[in-house]
């Protein structure tokens, strides 16, 4: 059986009775676990990265990340409820901090986001936490990858990393909401191939059946996506998210085409999901969202490959012939209008370096600012 994530990110919006709210939904619904996002915006993003448009006006988007900031007791208590309701709680953090506090709660997993996959000062601290678990003859907590706005480079570098035991990769598409026709599900299985790990979907699709139902017929063994109370509310993500009734659906979909294919084995039950879905789809839609399995951008986030992902940003401004200090640079998130930065494995290269020129604060780190 399949692992089904219920995202629950942050659409608690800080509240505790709506995050059990959500917890009491998921599991209500059939998800076998849930996950939250532990945020602190100074992990995320650098103050001056630019506006994001809401109902009630555009703000400044690390201004929304500071609203979604919560106490380390409210995820201590979220994850006790999901226990006490039989959910594993999973989490996704964002930084050093985040990271930190999360390991005090023994999650079930991590899940490492997409945008993060090329975090790796934080991926690095989390091999060693695990490193030293399996030191300990402690089974290294379970971490799951998404690999959105992402190359097969920079996969292998994060698996590199995290080593392959207890590690599993989720193929996903970084768009809000995803085309259905972009997902390349057949990704699913080439991804196993290439790594040899587990593989699953992360589904930022509106649709509840159809991704999640065919990533199933291409071996896979993990299930996210987005839950809500209700669409119409404020949360981040709400608009992308399913209602518990639409995730109940996806739950009970996902769970036919496993049995279908523990009964009838891949081929027929492949041959049977395409008949059932062919009235509602059509077949030449069903085959487009397979697609070739061939690791790509998808054409919904090309654009902002660099831009959502990690690069390393200046967090002041400096004159020609300043050193650079560990505090000087952060590994952040570029989004809407900063420059984007050099890589995050540079981070450790650039300490102690004059800097060839002025900097603005903010700016993207670029190898001709050294001398």
């Amino acid at each position: 059986m399949s692992l089904i994530i219920a995202e629950i990110g942050t659409s608690h919006e800080g509240n505790i009775s709506k995050a059990k709210a959500l917890i009491d939904a998921a599991c209500d619904s059939g998800a076998d676990a849930v996950k939250f996002q532990w945020v602190y915006a100074d992990e995320i993003l650098h103050p001056d990265t630019g506006f994001v448009k809401l109902p009630t006006g555009n703000i400044p988007l690390y201004e929304r990340f500071k609203q979604l900031e919560c106490s380390f007791d409210f995820y201590a208590e979220a994850a006790q409820y999901a226990g006490s309701k039989n959910v594993k709680f999973i989490c996704s953090p964002f930084g050093l901090k985040s990271l930190e506090e999360l390991l005090k709660l023994s999650p079930f997993a991590v899940k490492i986001a997409s945008p993060e996959l090329n975090h790796f000062p934080m991926l690095k601290v989390l091999a060693q936490y695990r490193k030293n678990q399996e030191f300990n003859n402690e089974n290294p907590v379970p971490v799951i990858l998404s690999s959105g706005v992402s190359k097969l480079t920079d996969i292998e570098k994060a698996v590199e990393i995290l080593d392959r035991k207890n590690v599993s990769l989720l193929h996903c598409i970084t768009s809000y909401p995803a085309p259905e026709n972009e997902y390349n599900v057949k990704l699913v299985e080439t991804l196993s191939k290439i790594f040899g790990i587990e593989t699953g979907i992360s589904d930022h699709s509106l649709d509840p059946i159809l991704v999640p139902s065919l990533s199933i017929i291409c071996g896979g063994k993990i299930i996210e996506k987005h839950i809500t109370l209700s669409r119409k509310t404020s949360g981040l993500d709400d608009p992308v998210a399913l209602e518990p009734e639409q995730f109940a659906l996806m739950v009970h979909c996902v769970h036919q085409t496993e049995a279908a294919v523990s009964h009838y084995g891949i081929e027929r039950a492949k041959e049977q999901l395409f008949s059932q879905f062919e009235e509602s789809y059509g077949r030449e839609r069903i085959i487009e969202v397979l697609g070739d399995g061939v690791k790509r951008l998808a054409p919904a986030e090309k654009d902002n490959y660099g831009r959502t992902n990690r690069s390393l940003h200046f967090m002041r401004s400096m004159k020609k012939g300043d050193v650079v200090k560990p505090e000087d640079v952060a590994v952040l998130r570029t989004e809407k209008i900063l420059s984007p930065g050099i890589s995050p494995e540079f981070l450790d290269m650039i300490y102690g370096k004059q800097l060839s020129c002025d900097v603005q604060n903010g700016a993207g780190v670029r190898f001709e600012d050294f001398m």
